[in-house]
Order: C-alpha cells, then structure tokens, then sequence
C-alpha cells in the first residue's frame, strides 16, 4: 500500500475517530494536552506503520488503544507516576462504560461535552473547534477575526481553567442541552462558513465535507430541541447556504458572486426545506434570534428568480433588526452592501467608512469597497482597494475573482 493511501485511510479514521479518542483520554487523565498530543502521536504513528504492516481491520480501534499507550508513555516519561499512574490503570479495569446520556451520535455527544457554560462562550467554542470540529488554529483565529498566536493562547487558558477547576468531561444530560447549546450552535456555524468558503490558501475553495457535517448535527439538534427556534433558524440558513454550492465556483475555480450565479442549478429540494423552517418561525411569533434573521434574509435572496427580482427593501430591514442582535462589524459591512443595492453606492461607501478601524484587516472590507468604488467610476481607488483585498484573501477562488475584477478596471 503507498503512502498515499495510507493518508487517506488515516484521514477516514480521523474523520470518525479523532473527537472520541482526545475526550476518552481526556476525561480519563483530565488533561487536554496529553490528549491532544497522544491521539496525534497515534496518527503519526499510523502513516509510518501501516505502509508496512498494512492498515489493521479497525482503524478507530487501533488509533484509539495507540493514543491510549502514548498518553501512558508521556506521563511516564515526565514522571508523574502518583496520581496521574493510577488513573493510567484504569485503561485495564472492566467498569461498564459511561452512560451515552441524551444524545447518541458520538461527535454531537462530545461536542456537547466540551462545550461546558462554566467557559466563557467564545472560549469554549474555540476550543471545542480545535478538539473536535477539525480547525486548525490557523482556521479558528481567521473565524474569530484575532491573531493566530492570540487564539493559541486563548485555547491554552481555556484548557488551564478546565484543569484547575476541575471541570469534568462529563456526558450532559437531557436538562443540560439547552444551556450548552448556543454554545454548540456557534461551533457548527463556525464550521459551516469554513466550508462555505474555506479560509486558507492551500485548501480547497468550499469543502462539502464540512458544510454536510455541520448540516448533519445541526439536524440531530434539531431533533432533541424541536422548539429551540435558534436551532431552526440556524438548519435553514445552513440549507439556504449549502443549496447554492453548485453554482458558487467556476470551471476555472473562480468564485461566482451571487449575483452572477446560475440560478437554476441551485438545489430546489433544500430551498424549500429552508424555507419551510423559515415560515415555522415567522408562525411562531416569537422574537427572533440571530441565526433565524439570518435565515430570513437567506430566504429573500432565495426566493428571487433573477437578481433584478431581489426585494432589497426587505433585506435592508431584516439587517436593521440584525445589527441590534449582532454589533459585529460584519453585519454593519453585509448591511452596507444591500444598502449599497437599495440607496446607492454613495451611501453605502460612507457606511464603509465607518468601519475602517475594525475591518482594516478583513479582505471582505476591501473587496466590497472596491466594488462600491468601481460603481462610482473612482478606478484608481477601486484598484488599490482590490489590490489591498488580494493580499488579504487566502481562498483560492476569491483571488481568482478579485484579480479579474481589478484587471478589468484597465
């Protein structure tokens, strides 16, 4: 077997495997860094093995009972041989199994678990992001819009506070679910917009192995929490979003605004099941939270057979009630963008303005700007503010985009 494939029956492995085998060490040792780095010896051990000795029946198996050795051969070698050696004997012992508790997909469960309200939320999703939704650190400081260094340590006092206070890995139960599950909410849609539009320059533009994991759980909730409208509003959003992925990047692996997509390849069966949550919720005639505006807005775009059909009206005020949910500076851009649609890009620009000092280093900032600029016929502006935009981007299909759009400035 080449190395090749053996990195794909590793990955596969991940994939299922990896969350179970850190929470099980974690829960056993009650350190997140011995298990973070004995399931990551176990891998690295997996593509230098297995070429040779083939890859075994049970990867997960493997992978779980090697993690496990390495977590014991680290604690040996910094001779923390009290404590932490008898706990390592559990490894032998034939104690039932933790019950399962309220949820039964394995990942959910653990994603549940990590996500304790006794950490500030978003440490507990950043971290719950590093151990179990397969970001990198990298991935998870560009979501959070924060320095790479500044997330690492973020995630290293999440795991200190975890240690000194002595907060179990436990299985929630059924009562826990809804104080968790914001918390939850957020990880999966931070997952998702990785997916939909993958932030580093050596990834593919979107990976639908993400967004239809994040769909995937998000369904799962959607079953235990049923009157949770935050949880409906974030399935549809994610339906509305997942439906146009066909139609998002060319042959050429170029990013297709929204605008310039071909409608008619976008998936009908999931634009009815989103908008279908959406109506439950606008029946319901409750307040709505953030991911359910988000939805609704998603459901306008959605519901335009042409661009020139968009109701902007609508979606401008679906954003004003938005902001007051969410002060994000990137709610305050994508407002100005349809803004920009109903009043002109005069107007909108100034709201750009506004947002220089928190968006200087965000390459959306730059692209809608030189959009806004080459609309009001100031090329030399619109060309350096693409330019700054393509420095900034690390998707593949965005620079390809971006880089078309400033050269056609001439």
């Amino acid at each position: 077997m080449n190395v090749t494939n053996v990195r794909e029956a590793v990955a596969r492995a991940h994939r299922d495997e990896w969350a179970r085998v850190v929470a099980a060490l974690a829960r056993r040792f009650g350190d997140l860094d011995i298990a973070e780095e004995a399931a990551a010896e176990a891998y690295a051990t997996a593509v230098e093995r297995w070429p040779v000795d083939g890859v075994p029946p049970n990867p997960g198996a493997w992978l779980t009972t090697t993690a496990h050795r390495k977590a014991i051969d680290r604690i040996r070698r910094e001779n923390k041989r009290d404590d932490k050696q008898k706990e390592a004997q559990m490894l032998h012992d034939d104690s039932p199994p933790e019950p399962l508790g309220a949820i039964d997909d394995d990942r959910l469960r653990l994603i549940f678990t990590c996500c304790h309200p006794a950490l500030a939320l978003e440490a507990r999703v950043a971290l719950t992001l590093r151990m179990l939704g397969g970001l990198t650190v990298a991935e998870i400081a560009r979501a959070f819009f924060v320095q790479e260094t500044a997330m690492e340590r973020r995630i290293t006092r999440a795991k200190v506070k975890i240690k000194a206070a002595g907060i179990p890995y436990r299985v929630p139960s059924t009562e826990d679910l809804p104080g968790r599950v914001s918390g939850v909410l957020a990880v999966l849609f931070l997952v998702f917009n990785e997916g939909y539009l993958a932030t580093g320059p050596s990834a593919d533009p979107v990976r639908h192995d993400l967004t239809a994991e994040a769909i995937r759980l998000t369904r799962l909730i959607r079953a235990l929490l049923p009157q949770d409208g935050e949880v409906a509003g974030l399935l549809a959003l994610m339906l509305l979003t997942e439906a146009r992925r066909a139609a998002r990047v060319s042959a050429s692996g170029e990013l297709v605004t929204l605008a310039e997509q071909d409608r008619g390849s976008w998936d009908q069966t999931l634009i009815a099941e989103g908008h279908q949550l959406v109506r439950e919720r606008l029946a319901a005639r409750v307040a709505p939270g953030r991911y359910q505006v988000l939805a609704a807005i998603g459901a306008v775009h959605t519901s335009a057979r042409d661009v020139r059909d968009t109701d902007w009206s609508q979606i401008v005020a679906l954003y004003d009630h938005l902001v007051r949910l969410d002060t994000s500076p990137i709610v305050a851009l994508n407002r100005a963008v349809a803004v920009a649609e109903l009043d002109g890009p005069e107007v909108a620009l100034a709201e750009t303005h506004r947002l220089a000092d928190r968006l200087d280093g965000y390459h959306a900032y730059h692209a809608a700007r030189a959009d806004l600029l080459r609309r009001l016929g100031r090329s030399d502006e619109s060309r350096a503010a693409y330019d700054k935009a393509i420095e900034l981007a690390g998707n593949s299909a965005e620079v390809a985009y971006l880089t078309r759009r400033r050269d056609q400035l001439g």
